[in-house]
């Protein structure tokens, strides 16, 4: 809770708001007389309340929208979000676990239908049920400007489905995303959205992951995806499909010309269902992002998929954490990728698997072929420990010290590597320019510890963020110091102190030889 104000007024004037005359309760909107504009300052967007108490203080809106959602809330009986009303002006707004109920959600409606501000919608878990995404629904026919909305976990089931179907069909919403996992949806529901789907070409991106779809969902949701021409990104992790349904999902997929990005995984497919994935690879030229982790899928499941990657020109990232695969089997996948001249893999997860020293070498040679990939996995058995300090080895200290010798800074050095000599780079340009240099060679592990240090989680990594922090008074240190600032990598660093030798976890500060003790910075 808050420190709203409470609900009623302090004046007579506050309480005369006139309600708007409906000859329905079934109308979506109300119509009122919105007072000129007040230009006042906002504050910074705030995190999602759960009360639904109403904040009497006017300066931070725009008094019309606000006068129409108290009427809304006035004509349906609830009590009015105060966040909402704070954050009605806002592009994305948060109404997670607000407790809205179906009456709440058609208040919300009815002030979206002419808001022009909020392009992202969440109304996760809020009970909304049929009524409230028939609230919805038709509010979107009127609302051009909401693109993006999120109404998972909101106990839909079949009537929320055919609500949904229905909108589908009609083609004429600027919505694109729309996740609706975890809805009690089954075969009767995936049945309903799978044919309005199959003309749908507005939605781009759907989550139907959570949900109880089983064999005969498996079956319509392969025949939309053989016809559709819209969708780019689909959510179908954990939902009940078997082998029949994985293996009707697939077929539809062979002839899919729109889908990047398919989400499969704990679904317990099996290895009858990595055959028809295999063969999915094979033939489709789209897909580019492919998780299929937790279907327990073993070595011979693995074997059909690299069947697949053999000859596969598009597939980017493939996500197999969870399956009962061992070496043997990452084995196969790996090499797969390296007999594909034409691969354009950039990740394969497997990072429930123990490999070998041998498994590394044969990786390496991966590696030379497809220097942009990045292959996870748990750890390496039976690694000596000098093989093992040397991939934990801290690759900017590596960098620092190159840096060091030949005068120059850090940033420096990553803008010699960019051919734009800019201060930015997209993440998987810079991963292969780090390979590819020889200036400061590093292995995968050691380059992916760099891209985490620089990387802005936009696709690009950002030099400045390698600029040495501002050095405390203690800098200019005496004899005896050594300097164990870790750049903010979580590695171990060896410090050879005078008896016993210690290792300490990273740690930013400078410590004597002579003990253990370390200073951070931020003491000094």
């Amino acid at each position: 809770m808050d420190n709203d104000k409470p609900l009623q007024p302090e004046t007579e004037d506050e309480i005369e708001i006139q309600p708007v005359r409906q000859s329905s309760d079934k109308m979506l909107y109300c119509e009122a007389e919105p007072p000129p504009t007040v230009e006042k300052v906002k504050p910074a967007r705030e995190n999602s309340e759960t009360d639904l108490e109403i904040e009497d203080d006017e300066k931070f809106f725009t008094t019309g929208q606000k006068e129409l959602y108290l009427e809304a809330c006035k004509l349906v009986g609830v009590v009015p979000v105060s966040y909402f009303i704070r954050n009605m002006k806002e592009s994305y707004v948060n109404l997670n676990h607000h407790g809205l109920g179906p009456r709440g959600t058609k208040a919300i409606a009815i002030a979206l239908v002419s808001n022009m501000a909020v392009t992202k919608l969440e109304l996760e878990d809020n009970c909304i049920m049929e009524e409230g995404v028939l609230s919805l629904v038709e509010m979107l026919q009127e609302n051009y400007y909401l693109q993006e909305m999120n109404i998972s976990n909101n106990h839909l089931g079949l009537e929320g489905a055919r609500i949904i179907s229905d909108f589908f069909e009609r083609n004429s919403s600027s919505i694109w995303s729309l996740e609706l996992s975890g809805n009690d949806f089954k075969e009767d529901s995936a049945a309903l959205l799978c044919q309005a789907l199959s003309t749908n070409y507005r939605i781009k991106k759907l989550d139907l992951s959570h949900n109880q779809f089983s064999d005969v969902g498996g079956k319509h949701l392969g025949q939309m995806l053989a016809i559709n021409v819209g969708l780019t990104s689909l959510d179908l992790s954990w939902n009940n499909f078997h082998t029949r349904g994985a293996v009707a999902l697939c077929n539809g997929l062979r002839g899919n010309v729109t889908l990047t990005k398919l989400d499969l995984s704990m679904n317990g497919f099996g290895n009858e269902m990595a055959l028809a994935l295999g063969e999915v690879l094979r033939l489709n030229s789209c897909l580019v992002y492919l998780d299929i982790g937790g279907n327990d899928i073993g070595n011979e499941g693995a074997s059909k998929i690299s069947k697949g990657l053999e000859s596969n020109e598009s597939l980017r990232v493939l996500k197999l954490f969870l399956n009962p695969i061992n070496m043997d089997g990452a084995i196969l996948l790996i090499l797969a990728i390296k007999r594909n001249p034409k691969s354009r893999m950039e990740e394969l997860d497997i990072s429930n698997v123990l490999v070998s020293e041998q498994f590394m070498k044969t990786l390496d040679g991966v590696y030379a072929v497809h220097p942009q990939l990045d292959v996870v996995f748990k750890a390496v058995q039976g690694l000596s420990a000098k093989k093992t300090i040397f991939l934990l080895t801290n690759p900017m200290k590596l960098i620092q010290s190159y840096a060091d010798q030949h005068k120059i800074t850090i940033v420096d050095f990553f803008k010699s590597l960019n051919p734009t000599g800019t201060m930015k780079m997209s993440v998987d340009e810079f991963q292969k320019v780090m390979i590819e240099q020889n200036k400061v060679p590093l292995n995968q592990y050691q380059v992916r510890e760099v891209i985490k240090k620089l990387d802005e989680k936009t696709g690009m990594v950002n030099f400045r963020s390698a600029q040495t922090p501002r050095r405390s008074p203690f800098s200019a240190r005496g004899p005896g110091w050594a300097d164990v600032s870790s750049s903010g990598f979580p590695v171990y660093t060896l410090l050879l102190g005078a008896s016993p030798t210690c290792l300490f976890p990273a740690c930013q500060g400078w410590a004597p030889l002579s003990t253990p003790l370390l200073i951070p910075n931020s003491l000094v």
